[in-house]
């Protein structure tokens, strides 16, 4: 089945990806482009509407990125989101220029005139449209709502056949319109958090004015995904390394459920993952779990903590772990033989920040199962999830009947454990991180649980990401009257949207100090309990 299809043409800015998440939120798939994609490209796709992100630069300086007035000719509806909304009125015979006030972060926003694009915001009212432009104004207007603002420039004229529909005390243009040419544009950012009722006004365009039935939706994916691996499989061979994570965990259920025992999982268990989790994954895909497949575990525990023996360099711990799951994958693949297809839980922000997707820099090269040898033979590649950001894998997970605490699992870094443990890696210090993480885990679980079952919402201070590190320091302590020297346990809760950025969890005091208590009592080798209190920059989540 063919998805009904919106554009987000990327011009460098930083929420390209937040943008196409906030579509797809209103069941209505999108694709990122970069604005050098050719216009007969975006003819041949059929887009029923298109949204021009924000970017870094002024639209009117030389190299600025831009695009040839044919965009806005297409006949389909366009929303120009902050840049985009200037360039749209740049290249349309509007003019742009430098403002003396600069706008940045929550501001109020007046409506002018009801749109089908402000539906809903605020109280719009049907005032008549300001003709002229003033930068006055009309600060007693009421029908009000709060943005997110970020822009040096402001549209001081325009272009022909626009209206204003919105303003603030410092920007005459806050939105505007030509609802003949079906053409719209606003200064704010709909798509972050900040601004509360964005995404009424993103709901707004796709679903009102692009006319989209709202029909992607994870159940009708997953049934037509099914089919399509079926169909490019065929009667081959898929090989597929399984980490256990959420991505490699939905990939292989939904492979499972396409293929059964034509796919073969290789789940190496290096011996840095959380306590239990080898045997929780073993017990969904293994031979006493629920689907139908090729399972095989590698405890290869023991030869990981050889080779990162006396290694303290976190880089070089990296890299160790890289190359030795390689060589594992690379035995296992032997002994199985030639296979047809290898598997990878690619996702859409891979494809995107492998600089595949949109416009914005390239922030790190993927590949899932990062460089497999050559002598892994195999015809061809099976992603077939590839177009869904995290939310929908883990909506797809559901669907396919993963258990929630697997679906909803935390981040978990590739090298697992090993840059979690500051220095050497030993077996002694695995074991005391992960019997540490699995208490404060337990805790910050239950206090989380117990505050929704009391306030019937989620706690103010829940956390996106929470673990246990250990620190290199150890310090003299005193336990049962006898002097110990062992081992700081450090604790990092943060909260954050895109994990580009992150602020400390003010987790309660009264839950630190069970923690830290329980950590102290039933972890031998511990002596001391540190909370970790560093945003991101300057820190960064992992420890290493």
């Amino acid at each position: 089945m063919k998805e009904e299809l919106i554009l987000v043409i990327d011009f460098g800015g930083q929420y390209n990806q937040l943008v196409a998440r906030r579509v797809r939120e209103c069941n209505v798939y999108c694709e990122i482009y970069s604005y050098k994609t050719d216009i007969e490209k975006i003819k041949a796709m059929n887009p029923k509407g298109i949204i021009l992100t924000g970017g870094p630069n002024s639209c009117y300086e030389d190299g600025a990125p831009t695009y040839s007035r044919e965009l806005f000719e297409l006949g389909v509806p366009v929303l120009g989101l902050c840049y985009g909304a200037q360039l749209m009125q740049h290249v349309l015979g509007g003019k742009v220029e430098r403002a003396t006030v600069r706008e940045y972060g929550k501001t109020e926003v007046f409506v002018n005139a009801d749109t089908a694009l402000m539906a809903g915001v605020g109280q719009a009212s049907s005032d008549i449209p300001m003709p002229e432009i003033s930068m006055e104004g009309h600060k007693d207007n009421k029908n009000h709502t709060t943005c997110w603002m970020s822009h040096f420039d402001y549209i001081s004229k325009l272009a022909p056949g626009f209206i204003s529909v919105a303003h603030t005390a410092d920007c005459p243009v806050a939105a505007a319109m030509n609802k003949e040419e079906n053409l719209y544009g606003i200064q704010f950012h709909p798509e972050v958090l900040h601004t509360p009722e964005g995404t009424k006004m993103l709901f707004n365009f796709v679903r009102n004015i692009c006319g989209c039935a709202g029909t992607w939706r994870m159940d009708s994916f997953v049934e037509n995904t099914v089919k399509e691996i079926r169909e490019k499989v065929g009667d081959g061979k898929v090989l597929l390394a399984l980490s256990g994570g959420v991505d490699s965990s939905v990939l292989a259920a939904l492979l499972a459920k396409a293929i059964g025992k034509q796919l073969t999982c290789v789940f190496v268990d290096h011996g840095l993952l959380r306590k239990n989790e080898g045997d929780e994954v073993e017990a969904i895909f293994g031979p006493k779990g629920s689907f139908d497949i090729n399972f095989i575990r590698v405890n290869a525990q023991e030869r990981y903590y050889a080779k990162l023996a006396g290694v303290e360099e976190p880089e070089r711990k990296r890299k160790i772990i890289g190359e030795e799951f390689i060589r594992v994958f690379e035995e296992e693949a032997k002994k199985i033989g030639s296979v047809d297809f290898l598997a990878q839980g690619t996702i859409y922000p891979d494809v995107v920040e492998s600089g595949l997707g949109g416009e914005s820099a390239v922030i790190k090269s993927h590949h899932n199962v990062g460089g497999l040898p050559d002598f892994v033979d195999f015809k061809d590649i099976v992603e077939p999830l590839r177009n869904l950001f995290k939310d929908e894998v883990r909506q797809a997970g559901l669907e396919l009947g993963l258990p929630e605490f697997l679906v909803y699992r935390q981040p978990f870094p590739g090298p697992g454990l090993g840059i979690r443990i500051i220095g050497e890696v030993t077996g002694e210090k695995v074991k005391i991180v992960q019997d540490a993480d699995y208490i404060y885990r337990e805790e910050v679980d239950k206090a989380l649980k117990a505050y929704k079952e009391e306030h019937g919402v989620d706690a103010p201070w829940m956390p996106n990401q929470y673990f246990a590190a250990l620190s290199n320091m150890r310090s003299v302590g005193v336990m049962g009257d006898e002097r110990t020297y062992d081992y700081a346990v450090v604790v990092r809760a943060v909260r954050t949207i895109d994990f580009m950025t992150a602020e400390s969890a003010e987790i309660p005091f009264s839950v630190l100090q069970t923690v830290m208590s329980r950590i102290i009592n039933e972890v031998r080798g511990v002596n001391r309990v540190f909370y970790d209190l560093t945003s991101k920059p300057p820190g960064t989540i992992e420890m290493e």
